[in-house]
């Protein structure tokens, strides 16, 4: 029905990474460098965040976005020019997890002069260790399973992960305070309910 062929459609920022890599393969740059940029962004963005100051919380809120941006640029860049390996899928998985608890942790430091206070970094803290917890879960999957297994659905070409662009709407708009709520709440039930579909599913398989 509509919605299968929905959930097949190629996500938008990645189409845009494929167009906007394309000039790259020309070059020497390798796949690994694009992936280590990304992660300077998002270590930059989190030192930014923790600032506490919204004119730096904006610019960080940027460079975030264009972090999480990069994260499929990597990864088209090295189908390109046909340099995908294993260390290089999992860099790019380490990079990406490092940037999200960067960035958490750095919003709740940032914040902890606000109206959240004391609850400010563990809430930041909880949100950071909780996507990166949920990432490492799928990569488990992913090893045990196959690269078939962790395909996300995206509907209408949005992933589950999309939501992180939202870091740079919701810091320019004066949402960060909800946003860092919404997340060290929001993060862990998420997570809990992957490892209860993962727990599921091996009982399914037997593997339990």
């Amino acid at each position: 029905g509509n919605m299968s062929t929905l959930r097949q459609t190629i996500a938008w920022d990645q189409r845009l990474a494929r167009i906007l890599v394309r000039p790259l393969a020309r070059t020497s740059v390798h796949p690994n460098a694009i992936t280590t940029l990304g992660l300077m962004m998002g270590l930059l963005a989190g030192y930014l965040f923790a600032q506490g100051d919204p004119v730096l919380a904006n610019w960080a809120a940027g460079v975030f976005m264009f972090a999480a941006f990069i994260d499929h640029a990597d990864g088209e860049l090295a189908r390109l020019v046909n340099k995908t390996s294993t260390f290089g899928h999992y860099y790019d998985h380490v990079a990406v997890a490092v940037s999200y608890v960067t960035l958490f942790v750095g919003m709740g430091i940032g914040q902890r002069y606000g109206p959240l206070e004391d609850w400010a970094v563990p809430l930041g803290v909880v949100a950071g260790l909780a996507v990166a917890a949920t990432m490492s879960v799928r990569v488990e999957i992913e090893v045990r399973e196959g690269t078939e297994a962790v395909k996300q659905g995206n509907i209408a070409g949005f992933e589950p992960e999309d939501i992180l662009y939202m870091v740079g709407p919701v810091t320019w708009f004066g949402y960060g305070v909800p946003f860092l709520v919404a997340a060290g709440i929001g993060a862990p039930l998420f997570l809990l309910w992957v490892v209860w579909e993962r727990v599921r599913r091996s009982k399914e398989q037997g593997q339990l």
